[in-house]
């Protein structure tokens, strides 16, 4: 689908800068860059979007594509100069939930239900529709780009893995506009709560929306070792909380799988 000639009026209503490409690799790798050569140019919450990434990167150093008009790919520039170092880990997940709060209003009346894995992957009915990758400008502790890939017209046929879904895949209508607006509102509201110190209801409401907590789950930790155990919470950090027998694990970085 091409992008409208209407922009994005919605999305622009909430960002300081939507910058649309036909094409790019990766919108993340785009906006570091931009930032860099000129950090005013680029104020919080300005994002770039396409709907052509052609070499996209998610966590875990993975690979991140799809057919050109299937999938949505924006970054989001985050000024985090205003929260404390110790609460910036919760960005990430910030992300994630407000991602997935967008997802689930693109579903009212369709039935699918969305749900955050941890750390930041969303869900619809247990497939993944989207994943997020934070990462900071270099040179700079106060600057964050966090890129999200949505699934959004992309065919079953054109699904990468059995265990991703999109919006086409499950019948269901996405809005564009409305998801980036939505999106954009609920990681600026959630930042504005970290900044003020209230990482206490950014915690409680990121593991309401966790479909991980309470799960059985097997971890491929970044050592190469697995674990398997109940997520029981998220710790103060944000970290997921694994708890094998009486022994607690916690994972600050991992391959979580949802265990049926």
């Amino acid at each position: 689908m091409p992008i409208p000639a209407s922009g994005y009026p919605r999305t622009a209503d909430i960002s300081p800068r939507v910058q649309v490409v036909t094409t790019t690799d990766s919108t993340n790798a785009d906006v570091v860059a931009a930032v860099t050569a000129d950090p005013a140019g680029w104020p919080h919450l300005s994002l770039l979007v396409t709907d052509d990434q052609r070499a996209g990167r998610g966590r875990l150093d993975r690979t991140w594509t799809a057919p050109a008009g299937t999938a949505l790919a924006v970054s989001v520039v985050v000024d985090a100069s205003g929260i404390p170092m110790s609460s910036r880990g919760w960005i990430p997940l910030a992300a994630g939930a407000a991602m997935t709060r967008a997802v689930r209003a693109q579903l009212t009346g369709h039935g699918g239900s969305a749900e955050l894995k941890w750390p930041n992957d969303v869900l619809v009915d247990g497939a993944k529709i989207c994943g997020i990758l934070a990462e900071a400008v270099p040179g700079t502790f106060d600057t964050v780009v966090v890129g999200a890939g949505v699934n959004t017209r992309m065919s079953r046929a054109d699904l990468p893995v059995t265990t991703a879904t999109s919006f086409q895949a499950i019948g269901a209508e996405c809005d564009d506009d409305r998801l980036m607006a939505d999106y954009l509102g609920h990681l600026r509201d959630s930042l504005a709560a970290l900044a003020s110190g209230d990482v206490e209801g950014v915690h409680r409401d990121i593991e309401g929306l966790c479909a991980t907590v309470g799960r059985e789950v097997t971890v491929s930790m970044p050592d190469g070792t697995t674990l398997q155990g109940r997520a029981e919470r998220l710790d103060d950090d944000g970290r997921l909380v694994v708890a094998a027998g009486t022994i607690e694990t916690v994972v600050a970085a991992g391959d979580v799988v949802h265990v049926r």
